[in-house]
């Protein structure tokens, strides 16, 4: 008998106070899905510099080791958010490098994917 797949969690959410907070419980609940790292994507508007920012934090581990409260509350501000939590199908589960979302910066901004 084949072992079932499992595949990766993904969680996102759009005009909402605290999007990184609800991303969380989000990727938490979907922890099952893959628990070798975790990240977060949010953005928010920059007053001062009247541009768009992105904010991200990820780690390796489950999501209750990577993120804490400081985290999520000032660190990662904003009303839009992605996360991810990651089961590893190809490449290391080892590299951070692989770990999502990633943050593209190209010429007219940022990107999160």
């Amino acid at each position: 008998m084949d072992k079932p797949k499992e595949y990766c969690g993904v969680f996102g959410i759009y005009g909402a106070n605290e999007a990184a907070q609800q991303t969380y419980l989000g990727l938490h609940a979907l922890q099952h899905r893959g628990q070798e790292s975790a990240g977060i994507v949010a953005t928010t508007f920059d007053e001062k510099h009247k541009k768009h920012l992105m904010l991200r934090h990820a780690g390796m581990g489950k999501v209750l080791d990577v993120f804490d409260d400081k985290v999520l509350r000032e660190d990662l501000h904003g009303s839009a958010a992605i996360g991810h939590n990651r089961y590893s199908t190809s490449g290391s589960s080892q590299n951070e490098a692989n770990i999502q979302p990633f943050l593209v910066t190209y010429k007219s901004g940022q990107l999160a994917l």
